[in-house]
């Protein structure tokens, strides 16, 4: 029977997944992040409903979850707006990460958690059937060898799980890592670790984040179009593993910021 989770962090083996409804209007609180100009930037876009019941999800990789908060909208730059969450502005969907080709195809692979001691496998079975659409699950999803071809921009970027467990970003209600918390995120599930993933999106892909000024910067020196492909394919996937592509805006903003 399904039960009713917070901010809670239980683990246990994975064996499938399934949703349940539960009538409630019972709302995780989310830590609020200042944005790194001072305040949240302005977005025109429709707020979203809120969630008339909750939805609860089955799922024994990290624990069954409760879905609170309604999906995001997109405002007029194509960016996602959370309403819960106004300085998190990915502009990528996981399906839409997922669809593009990434993470050489293995992110859902089977894993044995060192932060959780459990060993997990079909994971991707709780992600919504029309994410996966026409991948392969074998190769694009759930394959135990990295192959860079699976990749959006043909290139192999990321640490190993070990790599990131040892260094300590890992959290054992995500043991998959960032992008597990924001596919559940997206869908819904709030939580005490918010805080913290979205914190880490912006040092990497936000307004002043490493990579997306890394990558805005490799191209001003090229001299090619903010767009071309052969710029830095590297930096480009790793940000489309943090749900973000380099908009001709962002770039403009970014290249003001650029020493020549």
């Amino acid at each position: 029977m399904a039960r009713k989770r917070g901010a809670e962090e239980p683990t246990s083996d994975l064996r499938g997944s399934k949703t349940k409804k539960k009538n409630g209007k019972e709302k995780a609180s989310s830590s609020k992040m200042v944005s790194e100009e001072g305040k949240p930037p302005k977005v025109e876009q429709q707020k979203s409903q809120k969630l008339s019941e909750e939805v609860i999800v089955e799922t024994d990789c990290g624990g069954p979850f409760t879905l609170t908060a309604s999906e995001p909208t997109r405002n007029t730059r194509g960016e996602l707006v959370f309403d819960d969450e106004p300085e998190f502005l990915p502009n990528l969907t996981p399906k839409e990460v997922l669809q593009a080709g990434s993470f050489g195809g293995t992110y859902f692979r089977p894993i044995k958690s060192s932060i959780t001691g459990e060993s997990y496998s079909g994971v991707w079975k709780e992600l919504p059937k029309d994410w996966l659409e026409g991948l392969n699950i074998n190769k694009q999803i759930a394959s135990k060898i990295y192959d860079g071809k699976v990749n959006k921009y043909g290139a192999k970027c990321g640490g190993s799980l070990e790599m990131w467990e040892q260094s300590g970003w890992m959290h054992k209600q995500d043991p998959y890592g960032w992008f597990m918390w924001y596919c559940r995120f997206y869908r819904g599930r709030r939580s005490e670790d918010d805080e913290r993933q979205i914190g880490r999106w912006q040092r990497c892909a936000g307004n002043k984040g490493r990579w997306r000024q890394n990558l805005v910067t490799k191209i001003v020196r090229s001299g090619c179009a903010f767009d071309n492909p052969a710029v830095s394919p590297v930096v480009r996937q790793t940000l489309l593993h943090w749900g973000y592509d380099l908009s001709e805006d962002d770039y403009k903003k970014g290249v003001k910021r650029v020493k020549i």
